[in-house]
């Protein structure tokens, strides 16, 4: 199988808890409500829950949703919360690493800066 094809063009995560009971139609809505973007767009939309030790992960693929789901039995997921943005663009690396456990907290690249030239 050819699991590049299943990569996401972008992977936003929403920076507010979800509750877990929300199926495909609560977060397609809360993605097209709160982000204003379109939930088959082929991006990755990622869901905690307020406790922090629940994910879901939404995305189209082709003719219909995939809802992916993991539960941690003892720890908690770091989430993200340098951005005051409604959803944070990661990379795919970074959702791997947010997924294993690493707290992306961390790990805040450098601002960016606009330079001015004076004359």
């Amino acid at each position: 199988m050819n699991c590049s094809r299943w990569l996401p063009d972008q992977v936003f995560v929403y920076r507010h808890p979800v509750d877990m009971r929300k199926q495909i139609q609560g977060l397609a809505a809360i993605v097209s409500a709160h982000l204003d973007r379109d939930p088959a767009d082929e991006s990755l939309y990622v869901f905690i829950n307020k406790g922090r030790d629940k994910i879901k992960l939404l995305i189209w693929h082709r003719n219909g949703f995939w809802l992916l789901y993991k539960r941690l039995e003892k720890q908690r997921f770091h989430w993200p919360d340098w951005f005051e943005d409604d959803a944070l663009l990661l990379t795919h690396e970074q959702l791997d690493q947010l997924i294993d456990g690493y707290n992306l907290n961390g790990m805040r690249p450098h601002r960016q800066l606009s330079f001015a030239h004076s004359v």
